[in-house]
Protein backbone atom coordinates (compact mmCIF):
# COMPACT_ATOMS: atom_id res chain seq x y z
CA UNK A 1 0.00 0.00 0.00
CA UNK A 2 1.23 3.43 -0.95
CA UNK A 3 1.42 5.82 2.02
CA UNK A 4 0.08 9.38 1.92
CA UNK A 5 -0.94 11.71 4.74
CA UNK A 6 -4.49 12.99 5.14
CA UNK A 7 -3.32 16.46 4.09
CA UNK A 8 -1.61 15.15 0.96
CA UNK A 9 -4.69 13.14 0.03
CA UNK A 10 -6.90 16.17 0.65
CA UNK A 11 -4.71 18.11 -1.78
CA UNK A 12 -5.22 15.41 -4.42
CA UNK A 13 -8.99 15.72 -4.04
CA UNK A 14 -8.82 19.52 -4.17
CA UNK A 15 -6.66 19.31 -7.32
CA UNK A 16 -9.15 16.87 -8.89
CA UNK A 17 -12.02 19.25 -8.15
CA UNK A 18 -10.01 22.12 -9.65
CA UNK A 19 -9.74 20.11 -12.88
CA UNK A 20 -13.52 19.77 -13.22
CA UNK A 21 -14.78 22.48 -15.60
CA UNK A 22 -16.30 25.41 -13.75
CA UNK A 23 -19.46 25.22 -15.83
CA UNK A 24 -20.03 21.70 -14.49
CA UNK A 25 -19.22 22.60 -10.89
CA UNK A 26 -21.69 25.48 -11.13
CA UNK A 27 -24.42 22.92 -11.87
CA UNK A 28 -23.78 20.94 -8.68
CA UNK A 29 -26.79 21.53 -6.47
CA UNK A 30 -26.48 21.23 -2.69
CA UNK A 31 -23.50 18.84 -2.67
CA UNK A 32 -20.64 18.56 -0.21
CA UNK A 33 -17.42 16.60 -0.80
CA UNK A 34 -16.11 14.69 2.21
CA UNK A 35 -12.91 12.73 2.80
CA UNK A 36 -12.83 9.62 4.96
CA UNK A 37 -10.17 7.01 5.64
CA UNK A 38 -12.51 4.03 5.28
CA UNK A 39 -16.14 3.25 4.52
CA UNK A 40 -17.90 2.63 7.87
CA UNK A 41 -19.05 -0.84 6.71
CA UNK A 42 -15.56 -1.84 5.60
CA UNK A 43 -16.44 -1.73 1.91
CA UNK A 44 -13.52 -1.20 -0.44
CA UNK A 45 -15.10 1.77 -2.21
CA UNK A 46 -12.97 4.55 -3.64
CA UNK A 47 -15.89 6.96 -3.52
CA UNK A 48 -19.59 7.13 -2.80
CA UNK A 49 -22.36 9.50 -3.89
CA UNK A 50 -25.27 9.67 -1.47
CA UNK A 51 -28.27 11.75 -2.34
CA UNK A 52 -30.87 12.30 -4.99
CA UNK A 53 -29.51 12.73 -8.52
CA UNK A 54 -30.68 15.86 -10.30
CA UNK A 55 -32.54 13.69 -12.83
CA UNK A 56 -34.68 12.24 -10.00
CA UNK A 57 -35.53 15.47 -8.22
CA UNK A 58 -38.80 17.28 -8.46
CA UNK A 59 -39.83 20.75 -7.39
CA UNK A 60 -42.95 19.46 -5.65
CA UNK A 61 -41.33 19.36 -2.23
CA UNK A 62 -38.72 22.06 -2.77
CA UNK A 63 -34.97 21.67 -2.55
CA UNK A 64 -33.46 19.05 -0.25
CA UNK A 65 -32.70 20.31 3.25
CA UNK A 66 -29.52 18.30 3.76
CA UNK A 67 -26.84 18.31 1.09
CA UNK A 68 -26.02 15.32 -1.05
CA UNK A 69 -22.58 13.97 -0.23
CA UNK A 70 -19.67 12.73 -2.25
CA UNK A 71 -17.24 10.85 -0.04
CA UNK A 72 -13.75 9.96 -1.24
CA UNK A 73 -12.05 7.14 0.69
CA UNK A 74 -8.31 7.40 1.27
CA UNK A 75 -7.56 3.84 2.47
CA UNK A 76 -9.03 1.87 -0.44
CA UNK A 77 -7.61 4.35 -2.95
CA UNK A 78 -4.08 4.13 -1.57
CA UNK A 79 -4.24 0.34 -1.23
CA UNK A 80 -4.75 0.03 -4.98
CA UNK A 81 -2.03 2.54 -5.91
CA UNK A 82 1.70 2.00 -6.22
CA UNK A 83 2.74 5.65 -6.19
CA UNK A 84 1.61 9.29 -5.99
CA UNK A 85 1.04 9.53 -9.75
CA UNK A 86 -1.35 6.58 -9.75
CA UNK A 87 -3.11 7.96 -6.64
CA UNK A 88 -3.61 11.30 -8.39
CA UNK A 89 -5.14 9.56 -11.41
CA UNK A 90 -7.45 7.36 -9.31
CA UNK A 91 -8.65 10.32 -7.25
CA UNK A 92 -9.38 12.33 -10.40
CA UNK A 93 -11.36 9.44 -11.91
CA UNK A 94 -13.25 8.87 -8.65
CA UNK A 95 -14.18 12.54 -8.26
CA UNK A 96 -15.55 12.71 -11.81
CA UNK A 97 -17.32 9.36 -11.33
CA UNK A 98 -19.13 10.51 -8.17
CA UNK A 99 -20.04 13.91 -9.64
CA UNK A 100 -21.52 12.07 -12.61
CA UNK A 101 -23.80 10.16 -10.23
CA UNK A 102 -25.15 13.52 -9.01
CA UNK A 103 -26.17 14.19 -12.62
CA UNK A 104 -27.91 10.81 -12.88
CA UNK A 105 -25.26 8.87 -14.83
CA UNK A 106 -25.16 5.25 -13.67
CA UNK A 107 -22.15 2.96 -13.22
CA UNK A 108 -22.80 1.03 -16.43
CA UNK A 109 -22.68 4.18 -18.54
CA UNK A 110 -19.64 5.50 -16.66
CA UNK A 111 -17.77 2.27 -17.34
CA UNK A 112 -18.63 2.49 -21.04
CA UNK A 113 -17.32 6.08 -21.06
CA UNK A 114 -14.06 5.05 -19.35
CA UNK A 115 -14.85 6.57 -15.95
CA UNK A 116 -15.60 3.31 -14.15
Amino acid sequence: MFQMSEDEFSELVADALDEVPGELLDLLDNVVVLLEDEHPDGLELLGLYEGTPLTDRSDVFGPPILPDTITIYRGPTLRMCADAHQAREEVAITVVHEIAHHFGIDDERLHRLGWG
